[in-house]
């Protein structure tokens, strides 16, 4: 046995963490792509089959109010809320990613008020992200303008509007400072929009103490509610009266049984609700979540940087040198939970990797990405992916 392999054992050994392994669905695979898409949680399958046949089944048109479907949106928000640094009543649950960052930019737009006519966007963020900023800006009368994290300060002014920024960079894994841009925007006067869909459930965010204004986020990566599950919304309390959706909805109405010609938005987040909510996956989300019960999100960031530093020196150590190189900043202060090593042949390697049972991603052109869940991931799974990768691009 290697010297790592011995020191992933004595690791795992001490890792009070471990135990959270027993709630999820897991096997001899080492499943490192939980920043794609989350482990099954055991407790999911019996949940899910209890809402399709008695909630649906048998209760029927009931269950929207016996079994607690019609509050899903903000009691599962509310379940969310501490994992990225909220109080309740902020968060309200459903629609896309997507569709949540156009909410809030358009919304963030209307805020910022008139003589407000530029959007600052991420230039290096995920490409749905750009694409919609692209078209709020067209929507709302503003200039788009993109630059990297790092630029933002220098180019706010009296003309920013709104800021949409991602947290965690999502080829790479750089974690970008949310406290100091967030308070650059204010001091611009400008309305800060967040992405939290690589750092939520990875890491804290604190978006209540750093004054975040508006936020999204997915919930089928860390925070593991499976394929295609709702993303949420974050609106600070302070700016929910003011909070304008592009997008008003029967289930953002005051009175949404009224059935009234005229729109008047609900109180509070409730009012960045749509349609109907999406019930079978949203149940599925509240389930997957209670994973997260007795969880500190500072304990589990604290494994979460134990098992990069560790896999980046398996991979020093495995790796042929020069074979791949690491884009992921050493620095804890600027890695979210993911690691990328660009490598020439990547999609071919990440292939070849999948076979051996060790399962990441690949992005075009050269990256391979192993995101990495303290919830379910060890230090013996790091050190064995790092081997495999050795004995692969050696090959």
């Amino acid at each position: 046995m290697s010297e790592l392999a011995v020191k992933a054992e004595k690791l795992d050994a001490v890792d009070e963490l471990a135990v959270l392994r027993e709630r999820f669905v897991l096997d001899e695979v080492v499943y490192l792509d939980g920043n794609s898409l989350g482990a099954l949680p055991v407790s999911v399958p019996g949940r899910v089959d209890d809402v399709v046949r008695r909630q649906w089944g048998e209760l029927r048109i009931r269950s929207w109010e016996e079994s607690g479907w019609w509050t899903a949106p903000e009691r599962i928000g509310d379940r969310i809320a501490p994992l990225v640094g909220a109080a309740p009543g902020q968060i309200v649950v459903g629609d896309s990613t997507s569709v949540n960052v156009f909410k809030a930019l358009v919304a963030a737009v209307r805020m910022a008020g008139a003589g407000r006519d530029e959007i600052v966007v991420d230039a290096t963020t995920f490409p749905t992200d750009g694409y919609i900023a692209e078209s709020a800006a067209r929507m709302t009368g503003c200039t788009l303008r993109p630059v990297v994290p790092a630029e933002v300060p220098g180019v706010l002014s009296g003309r920013t509007a709104a800021v949409l920024l991602n947290h965690v960079d999502y080829r790479t894994g750089r974690l970008h400072d949310l406290p100091g841009l967030t308070a650059a925007v204010h001091a611009a006067g400008a309305v800060a929009v967040w992405d939290l869909c690589h750092s939520a459930g990875a890491l804290p965010v604190g978006l209540d103490e750093h004054g975040v204004d508006l936020a999204v986020g997915c919930t089928y990566k860390y925070l593991n509610g499976g394929p295609g599950s709702p993303a949420y919304l974050y609106v600070r309390r302070e700016l929910q009266d003011r909070f304008d959706s592009p997008l008003p909805g029967w289930n953002s109405h005051a009175d949404p049984f009224g059935m009234r010609s005229d729109f008047e938005p609900a109180a509070g987040a409730l009012r960045g609700r749509v349609g109907t909510p999406d019930i079978l996956s949203m149940l599925a989300l509240e389930a997957a979540l209670e994973v997260w019960e007795g969880v500190s999100i500072e304990a589990v960031r604290a494994k979460s940087l134990a098992l990069t530093d560790f896999f980046l020196e398996c991979v020093g150590a495995y790796a042929g040198e020069g074979r791949v190189e690491s884009v992921t900043p050493v620095a804890h202060a600027e890695r979210g939970s993911q690691v990328a090593l660009r490598c020439d042949d990547a999609g071919d390697v990440m292939k070849r990797l999948i076979g051996r049972g060790v399962v990441g991603d690949f992005r075009a052109p050269d990256v391979l990405r192993f995101g990495f869940t303290p919830l379910y991931v060890g230090f013996a799974d790091v050190e064995r992916a790092a081997r495999v990768l050795g004995d692969v691009t050696a090959g």
